[in-house]
């Protein structure tokens, strides 16, 4: 019997992946452990392996698909024996959640390629939506588009395999006339019937239409990783009562072991590296920072796995340095070094930025001297450092002399942490950064 490839959770928070790159084509052999596809997740873009063997029979999405369900079926691998006869009716089985893919046997033409073909009735009469107790079936694309062009598909006639709605299905529909769903044709039903001085109605829910008018604009579908950071900053808001706390910091100490360093040992340290180990070092020292609220009880981390925010043309992650609190300062900057790297190429594992127990996120390198970062959920804390300037302070002799300062904002989750332990933690965090060798020792 084949073998249905289902679109994989490559992480805890995925719903839905987009596939960026075919690795095998109809025809190939496949055996265990053989590289796929390359898969888009909300995180990083990650290669998927086969897990069976076979000859791949069909490829139900094209390169590029977007927004595929987790557990939709992607491919099908045909068994040692198997030949094409027995995809029809295995393709009919999963008919209803796959659509196959350009160059297929039981494929339809591409659809860029094929000459549309009429779908609907030849009239600019509104349809009503069929009446059915089950969906109809379309293409993910062709039930992307009828959703953003308010569609019944039910009112549409697929010419896809197996009656499915397919893209040429719906260019046709938006060329020869449009069935809408029922709630927009009652509503213009409505409009239609009201007085001629009735004013025009603005489609749109309260939220996307603040006034009567709305400028232009483009509207671009939110990505994965991009959902994924709405979702866990409205939870860590609505859900964890943030305080915050700022304290400025000389940095001039770490500036000079920092030009020591690069001299005597030709290590080069970031100023980034000194906090991070700073941070790390505190933590160990305070555990009530170093923490998680849940319903069972209060987790106390018995290690630092320190996260650090790393931007991103399309988002934001943070890759984590696992005990970071036994690491010198070389290895923590040569392990933040290629996390980032990896980061910014897609290359990140899932395990690589799940599981962090604190966060760092640093907006210096912007030129931003004070932010106040939200708590990455469920951790109990994030430290936002800002950027290092020259300021006059008085030194021991009421002489005004420049120091170079950074203001660290630390948030915190009021549950975990109270005023006084926060202040603690940061004025640690200030101690080692104003005396570094005493994270050398």
């Amino acid at each position: 019997m084949p073998i249905s490839i289902l679109m994989p959770a490559l992480s805890p928070t995925m719903k839905e992946g987009n596939l960026v790159k075919w690795h095998k084509k109809k025809g190939d052999t496949v055996e265990a452990g053989d590289m796929l596809a390359d898969i888009e997740t909300d995180k990083a873009t990650m290669e998927v392996e086969a897990v069976d063997e076979g000859t791949v029979g069909a490829l139900l999405l094209e390169e590029g698909a977007q927004n595929v369900a987790v557990n939709t079926p992607i491919a099908v691998l045909l068994e040692d024996g198997e030949d094409e006869s027995a995809l029809a009716p295995f393709l009919e089985t999963i008919g209803s959640t796959a659509t196959p893919a350009a160059g297929n046997t039981q494929a339809p033409a591409k659809e860029a390629d094929a000459q549309p073909q009429a779908s609907i009735p030849q009239t600019n009469d509104v349809p009503a939506a069929a009446n059915t107790s089950a969906p109809s079936k379309a293409s993910p694309l062709a039930r992307k588009m009828a959703e953003s062009h308010n569609l019944a598909l039910e009112a549409i006639k697929g010419s896809g395999p197996y009656g499915r709605v397919v893209k040429r299905d719906i260019e046709a529909a938006l060329q020869q006339g449009t069935p809408q769903t029922t709630s927009q044709a009652a509503s213009q039903t409505t409009a239609a019937s009201a007085p001629a001085m009735a004013p025009p109605r603005v489609q749109g829910t309260a939220e996307e239409n603040f006034s009567g008018y709305e400028p232009p604009f483009q509207l671009e579908p939110i990505t994965g990783m991009r959902q994924v950071i709405g979702d866990r900053l409205c939870l860590s808001k609505t859900t964890q009562p943030h305080f915050y706390l700022s304290l400025d910091v000389s940095m001039d100490a770490v500036l000079r072991l920092r030009q020591t360093i690069l001299k005597k040992m030709d290590v080069k340290l970031s100023i980034n590296d000194f906090v991070l180990k700073a941070t790390a070092q505190a933590l160990k020292e305070t555990p009530s920072c170093n923490s998680a609220w849940s319903s069972k009880g209060i987790r106390f981390y018995e290690t630092v796995d320190l996260a650090v925010a790393v931007s991103l043309d399309k988002g934001l992650i943070t890759p984590v340095i696992r005990s970071a609190e036994t690491k010198n300062m070389r290895t923590l900057s040569k392990e933040m070094k290629a996390l980032a790297k990896d980061a910014r190429e897609g290359g990140l594992k899932p395990d690589a930025f799940q599981g962090g127990t604190f966060t760092v996120s640093s907006l210096g390198m912007f030129g931003i001297n004070v932010f106040s970062a939200i708590i990455n959920p469920p951790q109990s804390g994030i430290l936002a450092v800002g950027t290092m300037r020259k300021v006059p302070v008085f030194d021991a002799n009421n002489a005004v002399v420049a120091q170079q300062q950074v203001t660290l904002t630390l948030s915190v989750d009021h549950r975990l942490v109270d005023g006084v332990q926060a202040a603690l933690f940061l004025n640690k965090i200030k101690d080692f950064i104003e005396d570094p060798s005493m994270m050398v020792v």
